[in-house]
């Protein structure tokens, strides 16, 4: 086959096509930013946060964002077990210098009852002044409020007319006037978490309801939801790759917004080496109850797509291959539609798995210096306690340096052969 290379946008070099992460400039965070997530025990759970982390530095390997996950279980907008809501702020928030904040309380301010004006008083004084404070001691930082996750009254029968949840809409309600009016920004983490739950409770109803069982903390599965609504709200960019391959005759058209190089078409075998700009995210899709939310959402559509597209190859079956192994094989038909490489078992995927497991020791590291070291210990007066500290904070800063080296991207070579 006589090859004539075709570059729609470019080859060997990143191309910038709209949502690729070469060009993803419209995204949220900007370099340099340090996050701080605030909330009470939904936060504290550290799931829907370290996913978020973890989709950032995979998608934007380049960009120096720094995360701190402050929930503390019991949290309302008064405080709670960890002190009263002043307290909270300064030690929790104020002292990393955050640029940006996310807020996530209501849960517990509502009372886990039917709308109550003195309770929802308390809600909405509390919030404004927690606004205030921030604002105050943190000029110029970006807040993003979030409208409460649902309390699960889809799977479950509500306990009071017009259930739960409807009390916490109520109370997101308020947010979404709050941030309109202080210039704040808004990401609503329970429309997209119910209308995904009453979707796989249509389909599968006995995995549905394990999706928030206890009714109040999401479910791993259900917390990628929730992190799929703040992604989006960040205006999180859907492609981590493309790339498109076209035999025609004795051409070979290539469109891509990856690097690639090395491309060969000889006996029926398509070759050639791919740098991409980021990872996919990685999903563990052997999980029932992450494969039902999957299904049940736009998640990869709108945040996981690393399409192969091939068309033109000869009618019949194929192999794909990457650095020697086999990752599936996929008829000429499926390759033209376009293959999503995010969803299958690649070296890109278990890179992005090994970021995540990083992104989950370094945020254990944080919580064991915070809520076993720190704040138990707050009135001793040793002179050991903050060399303990910084020991702990170099602990973790080690393993976060280590977590964005292996979000690098790397080269990997693909082959396609065709079976039989």
């Amino acid at each position: 086959m006589r090859l004539r290379l075709i570059a729609w946008a470019a080859v060997l070099v990143p191309a910038l096509l709209p949502g690729a992460p070469a060009n993803a400039a419209d995204f949220y965070l900007k370099n340099g930013d340090r996050v701080v997530f605030y909330g009470d025990s939904i936060t504290d759970q550290r799931l829907y946060t370290t996913f978020t982390e973890t989709f950032i530095v995979t998608r934007f390997p380049k960009k120096d964002v720094t995360f701190v996950h402050s929930g503390w279980g019991g949290d309302r907008v008064t405080g709670g077990g960890g002190g009263p809501i002043d307290r909270r702020l300064a030690r929790d928030v104020f002292a990393y210098k955050p640029t940006v904040m996310t807020i996530m309380l209501g849960m517990n301010d509502a009372s886990y009852r039917a709308f109550e004006p003195k309770i929802f008083e308390t809600y909405t004084k509390g919030f404004e002044h927690i606004i205030d404070s921030v604002k105050k001691t943190l000029p110029g930082i970006r807040i993003t409020l979030i409208q409460p996750s649902p309390y699960d009254d889809v799977t479950q029968t509500p306990k009071f007319e017009g259930g739960y949840n409807a009390v916490l809409v109520r109370y997101g309600d308020f947010l979404k006037d709050l941030a309109k009016k202080e210039g704040l920004d808004l990401a609503d983490l329970n429309t997209y978490v119910v209308d995904a739950t009453k979707k796989a409770f249509a389909s599968d109803p006995d995995n549905a309801r394990k999706l928030n069982p206890g009714r109040v903390h999401p479910a791993p599965s259900a917390q990628l939801l929730m992190s799929a609504a703040l992604l989006k709200a960040w205006n999180a960019p859907a492609e981590v790759s493309r790339l498109a391959l076209k035999v025609s005759g004795d051409d070979l058209t290539v469109t891509a917004d990856t690097n690639v190089s090395n491309l060969k078409a000889k006996d029926g075998v398509l070759s050639w080496t791919q740098l991409d700009n980021a990872l996919p995210f990685p999903l563990n899709l052997k999980d029932p109850l992450i494969d039902l939310a999957l299904r049940s959402s736009d998640f990869v559509r709108s945040l996981n797509m690393q399409p192969l597209e091939i068309k033109g190859l000869a009618a019949g079956e194929y192999t794909l291959s990457i650095d020697g192994d086999d990752v599936g094989n996929f008829t000429s038909d499926q390759f033209a539609a376009g293959v999503n490489l995010a969803t299958l078992p690649t070296p890109m995927v278990k890179q992005a798995a090994d970021v995540h497991a990083l992104t989950l020791k370094h945020n254990n590291i944080h919580f064991l210096r915070w809520r076993t070291v720190e704040v138990p210990l707050q009135n001793e007066n040793s002179e050991h306690l903050r060399k303990a500290l910084d020991g702990l904070d170099e602990v973790e800063a080690d393993i976060v340096k280590k977590q964005r080296e292996t979000a690098q991207p790397k080269a990997h070579d693909f082959k396609v052969v065709k079976k039989g």
